[in-house]
């Protein structure tokens, strides 16, 4: 028995499993460096993977959802990941 997987699921799910190696990735190398200084700056650096990631996985999720939302619905979600960043954005 085959399972056919949506392209936007899979597609969705292929980039949060890179994001989440690399963030292991991350973890061991903090772990190897033992210096918190070092720590500090490859943690930091995970800043840059986050919201690219946040946004791909979304716009990809909208693409697959584009025929059952209307353009507001869209709207709305951009926006509110839009709010995310700008929330998040360290200053």
């Amino acid at each position: 028995m085959f399972i056919f997987l949506d392209k936007a699921i899979l597609g969705m799910a292929i980039l949060r499993i890179i994001s989440g190696s690399i963030e292991i990735f991350v973890a061991l190398l903090i772990l190897k460096m033992n210096d918190i200084e070092k720590a500090l700056v490859i943690n930091s650096s995970l800043a840059l993977v986050g919201p690219p990631v946040l946004l791909l996985t979304t716009v990809i999720g909208l693409t697959g959802m584009a025929d059952k939302v209307s353009l507001s619905k869209i709207l709305w979600v951009l926006c509110g990941v839009g709010c995310i960043l700008y929330g998040v954005k360290g200053n």
